[in-house]
C-alpha cells in the first residue's frame, strides 16, 4: 500500500493562500464549505468505497465531495494543496486508514471535528498474497456470526464514538490488517452502520434521516450477500487467482482460495519463484481464470494466462467507478463480480 509521494507539511501549511479553491469532485457534487449547499453536511471521502457509503447514508443532506478522481489508482494519489484546503473545510471526512498514506497525513493536520475512519467500524483481519476458505467461513454457515451481532453494531459504535477522534486505536491498520472491508457486504453493512451513527452524531438534526438510510443500505448490502452465498456455494473449484490480492474477505466469507499474483498493494511485483507457484496452483486445482482490474496493469496476468493456457477476465476491487467499470455503483459492481466468479469456478 505504498504511495510513490506524500503531501508534505509546508504544502499544508500553504492551503491557506489558496483561498476557496474548489476541487473537481468524481462525484460530480459542489465542493465542501460552498454557501449555496441549502444547509447540507459538507461530506469529504477518501475514494469511491467511502463515497458511496456517504451518498447512499447521507442522502439529500450532505454535499459529498471525493479526494479520489475517476480513473487514478487510490493507492497511488498524490494529494494537491488545493485538497488540503478541502480537508480544512470540510464539515466531516469518511476515510479508510492504510490504503492512502498520503491522505492519512493530511487528515491528520486537517483540524476537522468529525473524522470517522472507516477501519475502526470492523475488525480487520491480516491477509497475505493467498487466503484459504479453511480460514473464513464455509457453505450456509457463512455469515451467521456477523449476522448475528449486526442488531447491536449501532449500540455498540455509539459507545465507541463511531471511530471518531482516535478510537481506531482497537482495529487500525498499523499492524497490517488488510484494508479491503468493502468488498465483504457483510462487513461492509457493519461499516455502514457506524457510518450512519456518525452522521446522526455530526448532524442531528437529521440523525432520523440517517438512520433510515442506513437501515435501506444494510438492507441492499444483506440482499447482495445472500446473492453471493447462493451463487458460489456449489462450484467446480474453490480456488481463483487475482492480480492483485483485494479479495481476501470475499474469498474467507464464501469458502473460496484467493491466490494473488500481488500483494495486497497492487504495484508489488511477483517474483519467477511466485509464477512458478502460481502455475503449478492452476494445474492441481483447475484454476479456468486470471482475473485482473481496471485500474493497474494487466500486464503480468495476461502473461500467466497464456503461460498456462487460462481466460483472462475482471474482477473489479471497486476502488473506483470509470467508464469502464461494468457497472455504475457498488451494487452493480459486485453484482458482475459475482457472475465473474461464477463462471470462473464453474458455478452448478
Amino acid at each position: 500500500m505504498n504511495v510513490r509521494r506524500r503531501i508534505s507539511t509546508a504544502a499544508l501549511a500553504g492551503t491557506t493562500a489558496l483561498g476557496l479553491v474548489t476541487l473537481s469532485a468524481c462525484s460530480g457534487t459542489s465542493s465542501a464549505g460552498e454557501d449555496e449547499g441549502g444547509g447540507r453536511l459538507d461530506v469529504v471521502a477518501s475514494f469511491y468505497p467511502m463515497q458511496y457509503l456517504a451518498e447512499q447514508i447521507g442522502g439529500d443532506h450532505v454535499e459529498v465531495t471525493t479526494l479520489t478522481r475517476p480513473g487514478v489508482e487510490p493507492h497511488d494519489l498524490e494529494l494537491q494543496p488545493r485538497q488540503a484546503s478541502e480537508l480544512r473545510r470540510a464539515d466531516y471526512i469518511l476515510y479508510l486508514k492504510g490504503v492512502q498514506p498520503a491522505v492519512d497525513e493530511a487528515i491528520a493536520q486537517s483540524g476537522v471535528e468529525h473524522v470517522v475512519d472507516a477501519a475502526t467500524l470492523t475488525k480487520l483481519e491480516n491477509h497475505g498474497t493467498d487466503v484459504g476458505h479453511d480460514h473464513g467461513h464455509e457453505g450456509e454457515e457463512h455469515a451467521d456470526e456477523e449476522h448475528a451481532g449486526e442488531e447491536h453494531a449501532g449500540e455498540e459504535h455509539d459507545a465507541d464514538h463511531a471511530g471518531e477522534d482516535g478510537a481506531g486505536e482497537e482495529h487500525g491498520t498499523e499492524a497490517g490488517g488488510d484494508p479491503h472491508i468493502w468488498l465483504d457486504p457483510v462487513k461492509y453493512a457493519e461499516v455502514a452502520r457506524g457510518v450512519g451513527d456518525s452522521l446522526a452524531k455530526a448532524d442531528p438534526d437529521r440523525a432520523a434521516d440517517y438512520r433510515k438510510n442506513t437501515e435501506a443500505l444494510v438492507g441492499k448490502l444483506k440482499a447482495l450477500d445472500t446473492e453471493f452465498a447462493d451463487g458460489l456455494r456449489n462450484t467446480t473449484t474453490r480456488t481463483f487467482i487475482t492480480a492483485h490480492s483485494a479479495f481476501g474477505y470475499l474469498a474467507e466469507r464464501y469458502g473460496l482460495d484467493q491466490h494473488g499474483i500481488a500483494g495486497i498493494g497492487p504495484e508489488s511485483e511477483p517474483s519467477p519463484a511466485r509464477i512458478k507457484e502460481l502455475q503449478s496452483v492452476a494445474e492441481q486445482e483447475k484454476v479456468t481464470t486470471v482475473f485482473f482490474e481496471t485500474l493497474a496493469s494487466d500486464r503480468t496476468a495476461k502473461a500467466l494466462a497464456q503461460d498456462t493456457g487460462m481466460r483472462t477476465d475482471v474482477l473489479d476491487p471497486l476502488e473506483g467507478i470509470t467508464d469502464k467499470s461494468r457497472g455504475d455503483d457498488y451494487i452493480a459492481v459486485m453484482e458482475t463480480n459475482l457472475a465473474a466468479l461464477q463462471k470462473a469456478l464453474g458455478a452448478k
